[in-house]
């Protein structure tokens, strides 16, 4: 939903072309999630779908559309997940953030302000054992703790010490990185569902590769563009152990955002092209 009254004559929902970039290049295709669709609806698209990435933004965590349609596939997912169904679930910045409100019931972010910054990240002992980062290769754990691979665009987050004393944050998720913000705030910045397929990372690995604009800190060396790669091809692959499927060809070819064309959003967005709807 739009945050921006800049964007709102081109509709009412958005989604930016990095993110669908990004998942594509993992290997997957992308099917958008209206926000308009009927309960039964969504319980009929969570059949077809192999996983759910939730976006970054700036709306209500608790009240919003977007907020009340994650809540309904996070239900979905965790019942699955509990039958042997297996349904990843990814969350960017504020889909992190999102995540957290699910899990914890209700909202528990504090001013963490990090914005448009690229900083290396600060990974825990959990990280080196963890399904995201366990097969990193050597060269590159060692380059996501010394370089600025990591873009930042957020306000709020979920500090370390919140989480820590947070019971049902701290069982559901392992905290595999965690940065500090421009007020000294110690923020989570990467963490792993225990027992579910879920993920969040409070900083941006789609803008690695899919976003270019000369006043924004987009990291683009080469360690940056591997750790966005890396990213996406883990959460494809997680998808990949989904047995979700359309019920036929033709249904599937329909849902896909191939039917949206991208429009050139670059002289008033931070974005190079956005999907609208």
């Amino acid at each position: 939903e739009f945050s921006d009254d800049v964007m709102k004559p081109f509709g009412r929902t958005y989604i930016p072309a990095s993110y669908v970039k990004y998942l594509e290049s993992g290997g997957s295709r992308v099917m958008p999630i209206r926000l308009t669709h009927t309960d039964v609806e969504y319980e009929n698209i969570f059949k077809k779908i192999n996983g759910l990435l939730l976006i970054g933004g700036a709306v209500n965590l608790e009240t919003s559309d977007f907020a009340r349609v994650a809540k309904l596939f996070y239900k979905l997912a965790l019942e699955a997940n509990d039958a042997g169904d297996v349904f990843p679930i990814w969350g960017t910045c504020m889909g992190l953030q999102l995540l957290t409100v699910l899990v914890a019931g209700k909202n528990l972010l504090t001013e963490t302000t990090a914005e448009n910054i690229a900083l290396p990240l600060n990974l825990t002992t959990e990280a080196y054992s963890s399904r995201i980062f366990r097969d990193v290769p050597p060269d590159l754990i060692k380059a996501v703790t010394q370089e600025p691979l990591t873009g930042n665009f957020h306000h709020y987050g979920v500090e370390v010490k919140t989480f820590m004393e947070n019971e049902d944050l701290q069982s559901f998720f392992s905290i595999l990185s965690t940065n500090v913000a421009e007020n000294g705030a110690h923020f989570v910045s990467t963490i792993e569902g225990k027992k579910y397929p879920f993920y969040g990372v409070q900083w941006h690995p789609e803008v690695n590769r899919f976003q270019w604009k000369s006043n924004l800190n987009f990291p683009h060396s080469r360690h940056a563009v591997q750790l966005s790669s890396w990213m996406a091809e883990f959460f494809v692959n997680e998808g990949r152990r989904s047995l979700h499927q359309f019920d036929n060809p033709e249904e599937e070819a329909s849902s896909l955002i191939y039917s949206y064309t991208p429009i050139y959003a670059g002289n008033f967005t931070g974005y190079e092209q956005i999907y609208f709807f």
